[in-house]
């Protein structure tokens, strides 16, 4: 067996020894900047925090919770990150990653994933959600490079549906009914910290990124690669190309996706009763 199976073997081993050998979620929830109170609706059963993970990173930016959380929302059990790491923080793309893994290890079969990023298409402004279709990651570097692990998934992954058609259709109909307003388009990965330079969201708009964030792609392609459905949302925190002068802040991006977060709350209660 490979040192990565016998990690996840035994990160696997220690949550369910928390959660429960025969407790099986099939829905992983990663909640990103901001969107971290989305927990107060959830009837919390267990939380783990990540530190007491064995070889799990530990999330070192404002904003991330860093727990594991077992709980029940709209009738079905979960699991959650309340926090996650970012390639930004020093970890590889490996690192970034592994907590996917360990979820599809447990049984997870659909993953739900939400994050910050910054409004590049001239349609959006500040507290927008649009559902991620597609996403472009060539700026950031791929988990997967590296010895296949043929246990989790094959050499060459078929990225032509990266995130569920099925789920986005069903999300699209439930904000329709909820009255929620929602883009759909192409979320651009990007390394961070720094936020982009104008001349980098011209790029980002000219090769067909509406938005563009620092998280998500490496989450998205080791889920692929392990056979998971995705489905993932962006709140559009800042507006990178609009104002001559503006200057983006972490804390003017945390505030944003807050105000905006009874939005995405909303759908993610409702798609969850629906999976």
């Amino acid at each position: 067996m490979s040192l990565l199976m016998e990690q996840l073997n035994e990160s696997v081993a220690y949550i369910q020894q928390q959660i429960g050998a025969a407790v099986a979620p099939q829905i992983g929830i990663v909640l990103g900047s901001g969107l971290g109170n989305f927990k107060n609706e959830l009837h919390v059963q267990v939380s783990i925090p990540y530190e007491n993970i064995p070889h799990f990173p530990v999330s070192t930016v404002k904003g991330h919770h860093g727990q594991l959380l077992l709980a029940e929302v709209s009738g079905k059990q979960v699991l959650v990150m309340a926090g996650r790491f970012h390639f930004y923080e020093g970890y590889t793309p490996q690192q970034v990653a592994y907590p996917i893994r360990v979820m599809k290890l447990l049984g997870i079969h659909t993953l739900l994933l939400s994050n910050a990023a910054g409004g590049v298409n001239p349609a959006f402004q500040v507290g927008d959600v649009m559902i991620i279709k597609d996403h472009i990651s060539f700026f950031t570097p791929n988990p997967l490079i590296g010895k296949n692990e043929e246990a989790l998934g094959t050499r060459f992954p078929d990225m032509s549906e990266p995130y569920s058609k099925a789920i986005i259709a069903k999300a699209e109909a439930i904000a329709q009914e909820l009255g929620i307003h929602v883009h759909k388009g192409v979320y651009t990965g990007v390394t961070g910290p720094t936020f982009e330079t104008r001349a980098e969201y011209q790029l980002i708009k000219a090769i067909g990124g509406d938005v563009v964030g620092m998280s998500t792609v490496q989450e998205n392609i080791v889920a692929v690669h392990a056979g998971m459905q995705v489905f993932a949302v962006s709140i559009i925190t800042d507006l990178g190309i609009r104002e001559e002068e503006n200057v983006i802040t972490h804390e003017e991006v945390l505030q944003a996706a807050k105000d905006a977060e009874p939005k995405l709350t909303a759908i993610f209660k409702r798609l969850i009763a629906e999976l």
